[in-house]
């Protein structure tokens, strides 16, 4: 029997609905996020193993129960992993059940941690994570009171200046972790510069990158998953865990994040972090979110103006940084980005 590899495009829908059809007997549902898939096929143009990428991971990997253990899904990994080395991606991850991890370990990946029985994180560097910590630790300051923070600043706002204002008055020490990963159309250089620009004013918080190790929406993988409460919690899991070891490199004794009253997703993360973060041995502070005119300050409402055209409208919302870096001439190429992205609110 011959069988041919090859990538399945997005316009190829016959390819694609075996695609599908394959995840979901393996019990997997196609991810949001794929930026390229590939296949092997039977002599009779039968799907019988798939696998895709997003950014730096592996993901929606599977193989037809008729033909595991013949080897094809070392050789999808194989070619993702070939695929991504071409778009020089060295550092690669990938989630897999908790039945796979062994088999996945043979093929050169490194278990980061577990979310229960339910899902693994791995990454193909044998002290990646480690190496992390160790970098990490360099920045390690002895004090009474050790806090953190996990944002996007998507851009910053006053509100993110709130809570790594009331964190900075209450503890010796500020740990500030923002987020790496590229989501949105505002670069993260960008989002970076505004958080260090924000913050300069606080000389106990530490700026970091979260680097690849803080579990976002856009990487995590909820194709496992049967419902969204499900994945949210498992992602929480997942996400606590890695942070629990990030918090002992750091002496990190107690965790800040704004309170949550209209998304769902973030309600529920928070009510899990309070639940869980106790076990892990940190406090849970929940800081009630900054108002204007009314309303909460979001970086949803922020990007909705710039998109609308109403500049002038978040100068209430922001720092004068912030206010002065995008009603710049330096800040049009990311004006237009967000003027041209359909829906602003969900990054």
């Amino acid at each position: 029997m011959s069988d041919t590899l090859c990538a399945i495009s997005p316009g190829d829908r016959f390819a694609q609905a075996q695609m599908d059809r394959l995840l979901e007997a393996e019990g997997i549902r196609r991810d949001r996020c794929l930026d390229y898939s590939c296949g092997i096929f039977d002599e009779n143009e039968v799907l019988i193993a798939t696998g895709s990428c997003f950014a730096s991971t592996l993901r929606c990997l599977a193989v037809s129960q008729e033909h595991q253990g013949e080897g094809l899904l070392n050789r999808i990994i194989g070619h993702l992993v070939e695929v991504q080395l071409t778009r020089g991606n060295t550092h690669l991850f990938l989630y897999t059940k908790a039945g796979s991890a062994k088999f996945m370990t043979s093929l050169g990946f490194y278990e980061i941690a577990r979310a229960g029985n339910d899902l693994v994180f791995m990454e193909n560097r044998r002290n990646g994570f480690c190496s992390y910590c160790a970098a990490l630790q360099k920045k390690r300051v002895e004090a009474d009171r050790i806090a953190a923070i996990v944002m996007n600043a998507n851009p910053f706002t006053l509100g993110h200046r709130y809570l790594v204002q009331q964190a900075s008055e209450e503890n010796d020490v500020v740990h500030l972790f923002l987020l790496s990963e590229e989501a949105g159309p505002i670069p993260h250089a960008v989002r970076r510069r505004l958080a260090e620009e924000g913050t300069a004013e606080f000389p106990n918080v530490v700026l970091h990158e979260s680097g690849p190790y803080m579990i976002s929406s856009a990487t995590f993988p909820s194709y496992f998953l049967k419902d969204s409460d499900t994945v949210i919690r498992t992602q929480a899991a997942l996400d606590l865990t890695v942070f629990s070891r990030i918090a002992q490199c750091l002496g990190i004794q107690r965790r800040y994040v704004g309170e949550e009253t209209s998304s769902h997703v973030t309600a529920l993360y928070n009510e899990i972090m309070a639940a869980r973060l106790p076990v892990l041995g940190m406090d849970c502070h929940i800081v009630p979110r900054l108002r204007a005119d009314g309303g909460i300050i979001s970086a949803s409402t922020v990007r909705q103006a710039i998109h609308d055209g109403r500049v002038e409208d978040i100068r209430r919302l922001v720092p004068e940084s912030t206010y002065r870096y995008f009603t710049s001439p330096q800040a049009e190429a990311v004006r237009a980005a967000i003027r041209n992205t359909p829906d602003v609110i969900h990054y």
